[in-house]
């Protein structure tokens, strides 16, 4: 085998000779052609002087490839068959610099290479798996006294191929190398290598391990005494015979100490500086920076040698985290420092680091189509980058496979967006967020029914087109309901998506019943300055608010709020607002006042819309039927029935049917008001409105009562049913009737103390809610008297 030395000088000479005989080439090719230029045309003298030229040229760049390929071998031997004196001679392990805190997890991972043959010190980078697995080595010195082997597998920032590994390794132990990087050689490497350990106590030390297959030709180590301990990322959990140790960030108390060690190390000695140990602006420091401890030290350094104050650290920090993403904030040379300082974020790819930067905008998890919107990729797309991420422990899973940026890493992400995106593309990525995930809410609640009856005109669920936006409702509440001030300085084109999506969402709100999520939406908009430019937005935020205020039995703010609806919106609008107006009029008792706003609802509507005439058919019906015109009202109500089952609203449909039970009783038409009130049973028995179908089995105990007293027994049932789909909200005027009636229902059948227990309570709530007709039929009944009778009231 020719030495090193020699076959590194033989590359170097001929890169010399090559040079210079190029120089006296062109030199002599230049004499010669003065010489003969007597003798031969201009011509020759020209393609003699060229073709020196060449020649020249020709030399220098031999003599660069030459250097070249030399400097390249030199490093192939280096990689091949040569360590550096510490790894290569004999057994030599650093000792941790500046190794503080993690108390008790290095003598963990000792005393799991007792048992264990291959023991891993498992993390994200840069968070001191290392500093772990070397001050293990060390506390195990006397465990093995054959040696203790260290090799980075990482060489200037390269990772090590599993031939390279095995080579150092051949090297070390001085067995043969693997002839080529094919798996049976690296086999027959790794097992000489056994061979050569097996019965002795050694502990191997690999460091910096990126990937399972750079150590996987060396598992099982061997079956007795030689350990293998190794740094590396979580992937190497997974390898079979490798016994994990995970690593967490440090907690608070030892990132603070790791802050004031780095601090006091320094040369510049400043007396009167505060001990940041004491100091609560250091714990949030260190906190804001994800407890890494490359960034906490550097931090802490930086700072003592500067004189920063610990307050101005953490306001530069604060600022640059926590101010919102379409505002600009100045460069600081913190932010610049703790940026600079994430080892791990560096090593990603360009397409994850992006990724994981636009990800902080959301302060809940994202699936993965919201994910591939937020960073303009297709979904297919997203995925790999999404496993790169997840590996490097910088984002955590979440239930209906959503994503989110590790809670600890949520500023130091923020803080990574201020730096590497300027402030029209953060404000582009919040508009196409927003964009998406308004068209999603739409789309979720496109082609479906109303959600509430004669008050408003949200779609009703077919199948559960409401579960996107139970898993999503985090986000969506996050997105709309932005800060106090925060709406006046979004930017045009994110407000208009913004408000689209706060009406999608008052939607859903108002199906569940979430009536302070809702108002709260519904005042955010009315803060918007968009309210104030576009009157039809004002408008329908009062109109939502007028409608809520309603639903909590709260008629005159309901017809205040309705009333500014009215005056706000235009013509398609105010058919809307004005229906809504004549139902809480109709409330107050002022039913020719809700006749006419009733009507002029029904002549502002399109005539393409259907489904806003069936609405205020059906609210004109009640208003009708509350003034005893029951002609009028069997008209209007079985008109919007109608229109209501041709569309496939069964909602709307079983709303009307639960009203013309209220007529036909009231004209005598028992045998059409059981049909009526059992098919509004049927129908409500396929959508989930627990309080309209409330509704339905108090008429339909009601009318029972009226019309067939031997009945009592299953008007008794029904209105039982009714009582327990309206507890535990707030008392309202339908419980009170509810109970009014299950009175009625028990003295049917005899049980007299039962009904006077009913009774009490009807009144009770009944002045509560500030029904006084229910009230005086229920001190009617406590006196004795069966007159006057109750209408349960319209639907």
């Amino acid at each position: 085998m020719t030495p090193p030395g020699r076959s590194a000088r033989r590359p170097r000479l001929l890169s010399i000779l090559l040079a210079v005989g190029g120089v006296v080439g062109a030199g002599v090719s230049a004499v010669l052609g003065n010489v003969t230029g007597n003798l031969l045309s201009e011509l020759s003298v020209a393609v003699l002087g060229s073709a020196s030229l060449g020649l020249a040229a020709i030399g220098v760049v031999a003599t660069f490839v030459v250097e070249w390929r030399r400097r390249q071998r030199e490093q192939l031997l280096t990689d091949d068959d040569g360590e550096t004196a510490a790894t290569s001679s004999a057994p030599t392990l650093p000792w941790p610099a500046g190794y503080t805190g993690r108390r008790g997890q290095a003598e963990a991972v000792v005393a799991m290479l007792a048992p264990e043959h291959a023991v891993a010190v498992v993390g994200r980078r840069a968070v001191g798996t290392s500093w772990c697995t070397i001050q293990a080595a060390n506390l195990s010195r006397t465990d093995f006294p054959d040696g203790q082997f260290y090799l980075d597998l990482r060489r200037g920032g390269r990772a090590r191929s599993p031939r390279q590994v095995l080579t150092a390794l051949a090297r070390i132990l001085g067995t043969a190398a693997p002839r080529s990087g094919r798996p049976d050689d690296l086999a027959d490497a790794a097992d000489e290598l056994r061979g050569q350990l097996d019965g002795r106590k050694v502990l191997l030390v690999l460091d910096n391990v990126d990937s399972p297959a750079q150590v996987r030709p060396l598992l099982p180590p061997t079956a007795r005494d030689c350990r293998l301990l190794l740094a590396g990322t979580g992937r190497l959990a997974a390898v079979d015979g490798v016994v994990a140790y995970w690593l967490a960030e440090p907690d608070v108390g030892d990132a603070v100490e790791m802050f004031a060690d780095a601090g006091a190390a320094t040369a510049v000695a400043r007396p009167h500086r505060p001990d940041p140990r004491t100091d609560p602006a250091v714990r949030t420091i260190v906190e804001l920076c994800g407890r890494q401890p490359r960034t906490v030290t550097e931090l802490g350094r930086r700072t003592a040698q500067h004189g920063w104050r610990h307050a101005d650290v953490l306001h530069a920090l604060r600022r640059a985290a926590d101010t919102p993403p379409h505002q600009r904030v100045g460069v600081s040379p913190v932010t610049g420092l703790v940026t600079a300082r994430d080892t791990a974020y560096h090593a990603l790819s360009g397409q994850a680091r992006r990724l994981w930067r636009l990800l902080s905008l959301s302060p809940v998890p994202l699936d993965r189509a919201t994910i591939a919107a937020l960073a303009g990729r297709r979904p297919h797309r997203i995925a790999a980058l999404l496993d790169e991420l997840a590996d490097g422990a910088f984002v955590v899973g979440a239930p209906g496979d959503r994503y989110e940026v590790r809670p600890l890493l949520a500023a130091y992400a923020r803080m990574h967006l201020r730096e590497a995106e300027p402030v029209h593309r953060r404000v582009t990525v919040q508009a196409r967020l927003t964009r998406h995930l308004a068209r999603r809410a739409e789309q979720h609640m496109a082609g479906l029914g109303m959600a509430g009856v004669l008050d408003r005109d949200h779609r009703l669920p077919d199948d559960d087109p409401y579960g996107w936006l139970d898993l999503h409702q985090e986000l969506l509440l996050a997105v709309v309901k932005v800060p106090a001030g925060a709406v006046e300085a979004l930017p045009r084109r994110v407000r208009d998506w913004w408000f689209r999506l706060a009406v999608a969402l008052c939607g859903w709100l108002a199906h569940v019943e979430r009536r302070d999520e809702w108002e709260e939406v519904c005042q955010t908009v009315l803060a918007n300055p968009s309210a104030q430019d576009r009157p039809e937005i004002a408008g329908w935020a009062h109109n939502e608010l007028g409608v809520l205020r309603r639903r909590r039995h709260d008629p005159y703010g309901a017809v205040a709020a309705l009333s500014l609806a009215v005056a706000g919106r235009g013509r398609r609008g105010t058919a809307q607002a004005r229906m809504n107006l004549g139902l809480a009029l109709l409330d107050l008792g002022r039913t020719d006042e809700a006749v006419e706003h009733l009507e002029l609802s029904r002549r502002h509507r399109a005539g393409a819309d259907r489904a806003g005439q069936a609405l205020s058919d059906l609210g004109l019906g009640a208003a009708r039927l509350a003034r005893g015109e029951l002609e009028a009202a069997h008209d209007l109500l079985v008109r919007a029935a109608n229109t209501f089952r041709s569309l496939g609203d069964s909602r709307g449909y079983a709303a009307a049917l639960t009203n013309l039970v209220l007529v036909h009783s009231a004209m005598g038409e028992h045998l059409d008001a059981a049909q009526a009130w059992r098919a509004a049973l049927r129908e409500y028995e396929t959508v989930g409105d627990p309080t309209n179908r409330a509704a339905a089995l108090l008429n339909a105990g009601a009318a029972l009562l009226g019309v067939a007293p031997g009945q009592a027994r299953q008007a008794y049932g029904l209105l039982a049913e009714s009582r327990r789909l309206r507890e535990g909200g707030r008392p309202d005027a339908g419980l009170g009737r509810t109970l009014l009636h299950l009175g009625d229902a028990a003295a049917a059948l005899g049980d007299d103390d039962e009904a006077r227990r009913h009774w009490v309570d009807a009144a009770a709530i009944c002045e509560l809610a500030g029904d006084e007709d229910g009230q005086r039929v229920a001190d009617a009944r406590l006196g004795g008297e069966r007159s006057p009778e109750s209408r349960p009231g319209v639907t």
